[in-house]
């Protein structure tokens, strides 16, 4: 994840980090927390940008190009 959202041309200047809060083999699912530096309030900045779908998406996107 580090990798991912660091190399984002969209989120790299704002991603600070990424850590595991659990991970459940039984379910193969992972609960993470990324941190993002925020510059002061801009109009739509966080609607827009760090809304989490957009963040999800860029996720998705990497993991569609590396196929």
């Amino acid at each position: 994840l580090t990798e991912v959202y660091s190399s984002s041309p969209a989120l790299g200047r704002y991603f600070r980090s990424a850590q595991v809060i659990s991970f459940s083999n039984e379910s193969s699912s992972v609960i993470y927390q990324l941190v993002f530096s925020v510059p002061p309030s801009r109009e739509g900045f966080m609607e827009n940008t760090m809304n989490p779908d957009f963040i999800r998406n860029i996720l998705r996107q990497n993991i569609y190009d590396e196929d």
